[in-house]
C-alpha cells in the first residue's frame, strides 16, 4: 500500500493537468460560441452533446466508473454551455 502523502501528491499532479486542459477546453469552447453567434446557430444541441457522450463513454475502460464518467461528461457540458451563454 503506497503512502497517503504519495497519493496526495499524484492527485495534486493530475488536478494541475486537469485545470491546463479544462482552461484549453474553454478557450475552444470560446471560440465555437464566437463560431455559433457569427452563424446564427443555437448554443445548445442535443444531438451533438448525445454523441459527445456517447463517444466519450465507450472509451471507459473501468465499467464501475461508467456513470461517474457520465456526470463528469455532463456536468462538463453543462459549465460548457454556461460560459457561452455569458
Amino acid at each position: 500500500m503506497r503512502d497517503l502523502n504519495e497519493l496526495r501528491i499524484e492527485i495534486d499532479h493530475i488536478d494541475s493537468q486537469l485545470i491546463q486542459l479544462f482552461e484549453k477546453r474553454m478557450d475552444i469552447v470560446k471560440e465555437v460560441i464566437e463560431y455559433k453567434l457569427s452563424h446564427d446557430m443555437p448554443i445548445y444541441q442535443s444531438d451533438r452533446e448525445r454523441i459527445v457522450l456517447q463517444k466519450n463513454l465507450a472509451k471507459v475502460e473501468n465499467q464501475e466508473l461508467i456513470q461517474y464518467a457520465s456526470l463528469f461528461l455532463e456536468n462538463m457540458m453543462h459549465i460548457s454551455k454556461s460560459y457561452q451563454s455569458d
